[in-house]
């Protein structure tokens, strides 16, 4: 986990899937944040440990279902996106307090909108832009 704190350069798609993939790794549970603006490759990172458990399938951030669901490589993911989350309360509809349970990895993008109800982050990843490239500066409390 050492290694995804501090800051990383990612000059391009690949490397942010690349990052991704170390995630996948990690032993569950994880709660993972990930901040960062529309378009700053949050879904990317987690496309990449997805595919490191060898999902083949298309990977979108999950904006108007909130989150998706996947069970794969002995492990279960699930990524949230609420961006379009009007109401923190609105978690308990989706389940979180059973996926706390699970052994699972989840993350959030945009957790700033379900303040007060998530679970404490395990590793805090915040995206920025910068030209053609994205530096993400990983925290780890």
């Amino acid at each position: 986990m050492s290694a995804l704190a501090g800051d990383h350069w990612l000059a391009n798609e690949a490397a942010t899937l690349t990052l991704g993939a170390q995630l996948a790794t990690l032993p569950c549970p994880q709660v993972v944040y990930l901040y960062g603006d529309l378009g700053a490759g949050k879904t990317t990172l987690v496309r990449g440990t997805l595919r490191a458990l060898g999902y083949e399938g298309a990977v979108r951030s999950p904006t108007y279902t909130l989150l998706e669901r996947y069970e794969l490589g002995g492990k279960v993911i699930v990524h949230f996106d609420l961006y379009r989350l009007a109401d923190p309360e609105e978690l308990h509809a989706l389940g979180l307090r059973e996926l706390l349970e699970e052994a699972a990895m989840l993350f959030f993008e945009w957790p700033e909108r379900g303040e007060g109800l998530l679970p404490p982050a395990t590793l805090t990843l915040r995206f920025d832009l910068e030209g053609d490239g994205r530096r993400v500066h990983g925290i780890v409390p």
